[in-house]
């Protein structure tokens, strides 16, 4: 029995991607679809890293084409194609980076950088080529949380290659201090070891920077909005008023200066008592909802109050490296992947594509 190919086409136009809610075939994620015997065959690229789906997305295809008159066997062929998308007007992209992340909060202490970490690991173990660069040049935390030690290399005394952490490549002034030395350093100064930590890093080849920015909207902030391409940025909160305020103001800075908000991360969401397993919202409820709602932002996911996320980033070993299939890892993989998908839906940055233009005179 012959197969229709029409009724494959069909078939497979039908199918949507669970991750977007769009049919693969209308981003034209479908590739190479070879019908012989009564066998179907095809190449299917993703956007966006999700290696952990790549099973599932499979069985997707040869449920679907199964259901096909004479289809007996079905063979998918998965990859991930992650580009580089718009940023700022007249800011040029960073080499070796395509994406470039900003991590954001508007006030310290709602779980930021361990939330930035994690979102960095959770991107790599999905397959991706992931960075992340510490911004906070007054309290830099990143060699903690990765349990990095030593100092970056020079390969020709002017520029330094990453550190790598887990499988994510990193860099902050951290690695170029002593841990108990206090930056006493005025705005200038804190804004140009900001840039040489960005400009003058060897990332190699990466999908997407994490930039775990400070607290506050001040020159760092101001720095980065208007000299390094930035894809998108994500707040961090907590659900409380008065950490919603400052994350209102961070929000609104970047939607000043032209970077898009990519979602909200709503920390400390609900408290499960380690004991009597009581829940408790200690810190409010719904207030990363609302906030979205109200800026017309998605909120991307909500992380518990838990001991176990703020004793791995300590130790070295963040929640997504520690431990990988639990709960709270998941929520951190299902964050990265949401973000990852809004980096996806935007335009792609076509300036490598255009040649350069020399006009001489003849």
């Amino acid at each position: 029995m012959s197969i229709d190919r029409a009724l494959v086409d069909a078939a497979l136009a039908a199918v949507a991607d669970p991750n977007t809610g769009a049919p693969y075939a209308a981003a034209k994620g479908i590739r190479n679809v070879v019908v012989e015997g009564d066998a179907v065959s095809l190449q299917v690229t993703l956007g966006y890293p999700a290696k952990s789906q790549f099973d599932a997305i499979r069985q997707q295809f040869a449920d679907a084409l199964r259901a096909v008159p004479g289809v007996a066997n079905v063979r998918v062929e998965l990859s991930q194609q992650i580009a580089a998308h718009t940023v700022q007007r007249g800011v040029k992209l960073l080499p070796g980076v395509k994406n470039i992340v900003a991590v954001a909060s508007g006030k310290g202490g709602v779980g930021k950088s361990t939330t930035a970490v994690n979102l960095a690991l959770a991107l790599a173990s999905e397959g991706a080529s992931v960075g992340i660069l510490d911004a906070d040049i007054y309290g830099p935390s990143l060699p903690t949380m990765l349990g990095i030690e030593g100092r970056p290399e020079s390969p020709d005394e002017k520029s330094m290659n990453p550190m790598t952490g887990h499988g994510v490549q990193a860099n902050s002034i951290g690695f170029l201090i002593e841990a108990d030395n206090p930056m006493v350093w005025r705005g200038p100064m804190a804004t140009s070891a900001l840039e040489q930590l960005l400009r003058q890093t060897n990332w190699h080849e990466l999908d997407y920077l994490i930039v775990d920015m400070p607290p506050g909207t001040g020159d760092i902030q101001l720095t980065l909005a208007q000299r390094v391409p930035v894809t998108g940025a994500v707040i961090v909160t907590t659900p409380q008023d008065i950490a919603l305020l400052d994350a209102k103001k961070g929000l609104k800075m970047f939607e000043k200066v032209g970077i898009p908000i990519l979602g909200i991360v709503e920390n400390m969401g609900l408290h499960i008592c380690s004991n009597c397993g009581h829940e408790e919202h200690i810190f409010g409820a719904g207030g990363g909802e609302r906030m979205g709602k109200e800026y017309g932002v998605d909120v991307l996911g909500s992380l518990p109050l838990d001991i176990t996320i703020r004793e791995q980033a300590d130790s070295g070993k963040p929640t997504v490296v520690a431990d990988p299939n639990g709960r709270i890892a998941q929520i951190y993989r299902s964050i990265a992947r949401k973000l990852a998908v809004h980096i996806a839906e935007r335009a792609r940055d076509m300036s490598s594509k255009f040649p350069n233009i020399v006009v001489q005179n003849t």
